[in-house]
């Protein structure tokens, strides 16, 4: 795992739409659903007519973790839920990243309450994307998942 100047990133040998399911799975098992995705490159086409990688930003959220959050800061809802991209980098690998909850509560200021969960959710995104690089998710992962529609809104 690579931490970045804003996020967490891992490349994954695997295509595009089986790196969106594994981080998807890699994001349910530690707590987190998928409330919103944004196909960038299907936006960026429709909108603009430009061609753009295959790229989907997926709106992650942990509602335990929202939920403290925003009692602890009501303004943080600016910077939810977390974000999370996939991309193809080949036609056999992608990378998976995640912002940085630490790196994002630098905008807030000094809040304890806000930073322990910051720290909660860092760790859980960390463990998720942990997981996308071990041997044995690589080899098997969620693949049953595979072809499954996932609505938007669903926890």
């Amino acid at each position: 795992m690579e931490d970045t100047r804003y996020g967490l990133r891992v490349s994954v040998p695997v295509p595009y739409d089986e790196a969106i399911v594994r981080a998807t799975d890699a994001l349910k098992a530690q707590g987190f659903g998928v409330l919103t995705t944004i196909d960038v490159k299907q936006t960026l086409k429709a909108k603009l007519d430009r061609d753009f990688r295959k790229y989907v930003i997926l709106g992650a959220c942990n509602p335990p973790l929202a939920d403290r959050a925003l009692h602890a800061e009501l303004e943080v809802g600016l910077l939810l839920p977390c974000n999370v991209i996939v991309y193809e980098t080949s036609p056999s690998s992608s990378v998976v990243a995640a912002m940085a909850p630490l790196a994002a509560l630098g905008v807030v200021g000094e809040n304890l309450a806000l930073a322990q969960v910051a720290r909660e959710a860092d760790r859980l995104l960390r463990q998720a994307l942990a997981s996308l690089e071990s041997p044995a998710t690589t080899e098997t992962g969620s693949s049953s998942r595979r072809g499954q529609s996932h609505s938007e809104g669903e926890l």
